[in-house]
């Protein structure tokens, strides 16, 4: 990461006012017809509110939105990320933390002009930032919104917080529009990812989401103390190595850079479906625990090894 030199507007406003970004939202309202918004390609009409494997139709759901302080500190300043939380997601992880937002469908229906109003909102109390929560199967309508809210006066950074599965061809619509991208990098192996989040092909997709979030807004860069632009990646330690540490940081290495932003959380628990349907399978039996202070090493060890000084 690095220090920004000079202070410049996002990127979304100067899209705003060319009428590229009401272009793009076009486009990606387009995407909603035959659904291939995110890697899943469900192709259902979700401009006539078909319903594919995320749950959500043509308008977004949010859970919850306000001021979050238990973000990077980059992201939380003295103010806070401004979060908002989408209610569905394109993963079904069994661990999920938040199951009841991102599987059970608890939220409310919102408008663009509504989800325009929050972005304002938490401006105006003195977010650092506009954090999208699980944003990935919601991008033509966070474009809509956010077209909106730029013509209104939102002006800070935006931050795209997804679990890095994601379609590059939806990424590119947002080139020029997010400011900071903060993806997982949850697994090294696929199946693993289809045991524990029902994903066939994870890896494939996380990594070609991350070199294009990557391509697009390059490392984190800080300005007095805050994440201006550039890319956070974090990983999640879990029991017995689930998520390969050693594969997912080489390829950050490798594919990515050095230098990356790169948070290893050792803040696993069990819950959700481990905790419901823990003797199902060796792999489930083995997430009944928290890490060890081992594992987190290893994870440690893993970035250190590949170059990488983890956050």
């Amino acid at each position: 990461m690095v220090e920004a030199e000079r202070t410049q507007l996002p990127g979304y406003i100067h899209l705003s006012r060319s009428g590229e970004l009401e272009e793009r939202t076009g486009r990606a309202y387009e995407m909603l017809r035959d659904c291939v918004v995110c890697p899943r390609k469900c192709r259902v009409n979700r401009v006539e509110d078909e319903l594919g494997f995320c749950r959500i139709g043509l308008l977004p759901m949010v859970s919850s939105y306000g001021p979050h302080f238990g973000e990077e500190p980059p992201l939380v300043g003295r103010s806070g990320s401004g979060t908002i939380f989408f209610t569905g997601c394109n993963m079904r992880c069994v661990f999920c933390q938040n199951f009841e937002i991102s599987q059970c469908g608890v939220g409310y229906v919102v408008s663009c002009e509504d989800l325009a109003e929050m972005m304002l909102r938490l401006q105006n109390r003195g977010c650092h930032n506009i954090n999208f929560v699980s944003p990935s199967h919601v991008v033509p309508q966070i474009l809509r919104a956010v077209t909106i809210a730029a013509d209104h006066g939102l002006n800070v950074p935006l931050v795209y917080n997804s679990g890095g599965y994601d379609s590059v061809d939806t990424l590119r619509l947002l080139d020029g529009v997010i400011d900071i991208y903060m993806p997982d990098a949850k697994y090294g192996r696929d199946e693993v990812a289809l045991e524990l989040s029902g994903v066939r092909d994870y890896t494939t997709h996380m990594q070609a989401a991350l070199i294009e979030m990557h391509r697009q807004v390059g490392d984190l860069v800080i300005r007095d103390g805050l994440a201006v632009r550039g890319m956070i990646i974090r990983h999640l330690v879990l029991p017995e190595n689930l998520a390969n540490s050693e594969i997912v940081m080489k390829f950050i290495a490798e594919k990515i850079s050095r230098n990356s932003y790169v948070n290893i959380m050792a803040q696993y628990r069990p819950a959700w479906k481990v905790v419901t349907e823990g003797g199902k399978s060796p792999v489930l039996a083995a997430l009944q625990r928290p890490i060890t202070a081992q594992e987190y090493e290893y994870a440690i060890r893993c970035a250190r090894e590949n170059g990488i000084s983890p956050a």
